[in-house]
C-alpha cells in the first residue's frame, strides 16, 4: 500500500501542478504510452471517488498518455433488471443472460453507465467519447461455451460472449486526437447477434490488441495478497500462476490474475491490479515510485 508519505506528495502535485511543463518531468517514462484502464466496482458508484478518477483520466490524458476506458456494471444492470421484474442468476459469477436480459443490459451498459462516465469526465475539463463493442467493429463477440462437469452437462448462459477479435484501428485514431475513448463491453458476432462480455476480459483483450504499455484492474481489494495475508507490491507471471495453481489466490482473485496473464501474453508491458477505493489511486500508481495495488510482469 501507499504509504503516507506517497499519498501526501501526489496530493501536494496535485496542488500545484498547473501546467504541462510541470506534469512533464514526472510522466517523460509514458510519454506517448497506451494505458487501458478497466474501472468499476465500489469505486463507480461513489460520486466523491468517480469525480477523482476522471480528473485522474484527464491528466495523464494532458500530459501525453492515451488512455483507454473500458467500464463494467454488474450492479446497475441487476438493480434495472429488478425494477423491470426480470429474474437472472449466477453461474460461476457469470449473469446467465437470455433475450430479455441482454436488452437491459446493453442499454445499461452502453446507455446511462457509459454516458454518465463521458459526462463525469468532459465536465473535468476532458473529451470523451463513449463506444461499445459495437462501434467500427471494435470487438468481435462469439458465444462463451463452459464445460460440464462430473454432474452433468454446464448450464447455458445464454448470450454471454468473449472477445474472438479486436479491432484496435479506431482506438488507434483516438490515440491521435485529445478524445478519451469509453468503451462498453457489449459486442456482435458475425451474424449480429449482441452478446454481453465480462468488463474484465474486455479490457484485457483490448489492452492487448493496442500493445498497451500498461493494464490497469481497478477493483474492491488492495491487490494480490500471499499466503500470510500481505499485498504482493510486484511479481512475474511465473509467480502469478503458481498463486492460482497452489490455491493462495481464490475466488475472484482467480480470473483477474487469468486476464492479467493473458493481457502480458498478448504484449502489454505490465498488469496493475489496484484498490479502486483509493483516491487517485492511478496517480499513485504512476507518480510513486513503489506504487498501488499489484504489479504483474512478463517472467
Amino acid at each position: 500500500m501507499p504509504t503516507a508519505r506517497d499519498i501526501n506528495e501526489t496530493k501536494h502535485w496535485l496542488r500545484t501542478a498547473r501546467t504541462l511543463s510541470e506534469a512533464l518531468p514526472y510522466m517523460r517514462r509514458y510519454a506517448g504510452a497506451t494505458f487501458v484502464i478497466k474501472f468499476g466496482g465500489n469505486a463507480m458508484g461513489d460520486g466523491k471517488l468517480a469525480e477523482s478518477f476522471a480528473r485522474d483520466i484527464v491528466l495523464l490524458k494532458q500530459v501525453g498518455i492515451n488512455p483507454v476506458v473500458v467500464h463494467g456494471g454488474g450492479p446497475q444492470i441487476g438493480r434495472m433488471l429488478e425494477r423491470l421484474q426480470i429474474t437472472s442468476e449466477f453461474v460461476d459469477g457469470l449473469r446467465v443472460t437470455d433475450a430479455a436480459t441482454v436488452e437491459v443490459v446493453e442499454m445499461v451498459l452502453a446507455g446511462s453507465i457509459n454516458k454518465q462516465i463521458v459526462s463525469e469526465i468532459n465536465a473535468v475539463g476532458g473529451v470523451a467519447v463513449g463506444l461499445s463493442g459495437k462501434d467500427g467493429n471494435l470487438i468481435t463477440a462469439a458465444k462463451l461455451e463452459r464445460g460440464g462437469d462430473r454432474a452433468g452437462a454446464a448450464p447455458d448462459l445464454g448470450f454471454v460472449g468473449y472477445p474472438k477479435a479486436v479491432n484496435p484501428q479506431i482506438l488507434e485514431l483516438f490515440a491521435k486526437s485529445n478524445v478519451i475513448p469509453v468503451v462498453a463491453p457489449i459486442a456482435i458476432d458475425e451474424a449480429g447477434q449482441t452478446y454481453n462480455i465480462n468488463a474484465d476480459t474486455a479490457a484485457g483483450a483490448i489492452a492487448a490488441a493496442l500493445n498497451a504499455r500498461r493494464f490497469y484492474l481497478l477493483t474492491d481489494v488492495a491487490g494480490v495478497l500471499d499466503a500470510d495475508g500481505a499485498l504482493i507490491d510486484d511479481m512475474p507471471a511465473t509467480r502469478a500462476r503458481a498463486l492460482v495453481a497452489e490455491g493462495t489466490a481464490t475466488g475472484g482473485m482467480i480470473p483477474k490474475i487469468e486476464t492479467c496473464l493473458a493481457a502480458i501474453e498478448g504484449a502489454v508491458e505490465a498488469a496493475v491490479i489496484i484498490d479502486g477505493r483509493v483516491p487517485h489511486a492511478l496517480l499513485l500508481e504512476v507518480f510513486t515510485e513503489r506504487g498501488v495495488g499489484t504489479l504483474i510482469y512478463g517472467g
